[in-house]
């Protein structure tokens, strides 16, 4: 494999496990530095060995941001690439729990309504968009004042999701995921000019430990959804990442690439 990154320094958020794990392993065999941003520093700081580090972060805390970036800056000497993966699907007091009851209830013949929307508490809403929005931009502003700094460019890959299209799945991911590929596309006009590029992934369901606790039923029928017949490995995901961090993509800026096996056409 061609070491299409050579010499770059890579910050990859939400990196300890399935999709981000994949991504930093894929950026350093084409040559990159990996700093890995998470929750578990223990469990980021397995994925690769040194000179790629990996850093807590909480994604939600401003200041636990711009430490975790001055960390990374300092250990790797800059920053030239941003992959935002840390989201969160659901969190306490969604609804999602009233959600799949009321699911399961239809299924069994029951006429009820499945709801998420009226069961969806302020706290439940903040909970999701405090990582998978809001996470994204923290760490974009922090990332994006290194290479200003800098002054050489660089890269930013958001992951988002086909959900954030289709609004297929949970109401505030859904919102924000949406909001994530609206973000892509202004930051990307906004910062064109200093050539850094702003990009995203929407990747289609995906072989991750979350999807590892489904029903085999369920996941064998979101597979069938598919023109593929299956669910994507992170390391398909983590293709379109290197392609979009590297110098293969660098006409690519505002871009969308959706990686989801025909599941659904853009």
């Amino acid at each position: 494999m061609m070491e299409r990154l050579k010499g770059k320094r890579a910050v990859v958020t939400g990196g300890a496990q399935g999709i981000g794990a994949a991504i930093a392993r894929r950026l350093a065999v084409e040559g990159a530095t990996v700093a890995i941003l998470d929750l578990d520093a223990t469990a980021a700081s397995a994925v690769l060995p040194a000179p790629h580090v990996g850093i807590a972060c909480d994604v939600r805390d401003t200041a636990s941001v711009d430490a975790a970036f001055a960390q990374a800056k300092a250990a790797l000497g800059g920053v030239d690439v941003l992959v935002n993966n840390a989201g969160r699907g659901s969190a306490p007091g969604d609804g999602m729990d009233k959600y799949y009851a009321a699911q399961a209830q239809q299924a069994a013949g029951e006429a009820v309504f499945v709801d998420q929307t009226i069961h969806c508490s302020d706290e439940g809403w903040a909970g999701v968009m405090a990582v998978t929005l809001d996470g994204t931009f923290r760490c974009s502003r922090a990332a994006v004042r290194i290479m200003a700094e800098q002054g050489g460019g660089g890269a930013i890959v958001n992951i988002a999701s086909t959900s954030g299209v289709k609004g297929d799945g949970p109401v505030p991911y859904c919102a924000a995921k949406a909001a994530v590929l609206g973000m892509t596309r202004a930051m990307a006009r906004e910062l064109a000019d200093r050539g850094i590029r702003v990009n995203a992934v929407n990747p289609g369901a995906t072989e991750t430990p979350i999807y590892a606790t489904l029903p085999s039923e369920l996941k064998d029928a979101i597979a069938a959804d598919s023109l593929m017949k299956r669910l994507a490995h992170p390391d398909e995901i983590a293709g379109a990442v290197a392609f979009l961090a590297g110098d293969d993509g660098r006409f690519a800026t505002g871009s969308i690439v959706t990686v989801n096996g025909g599941a659904w056409f853009t």
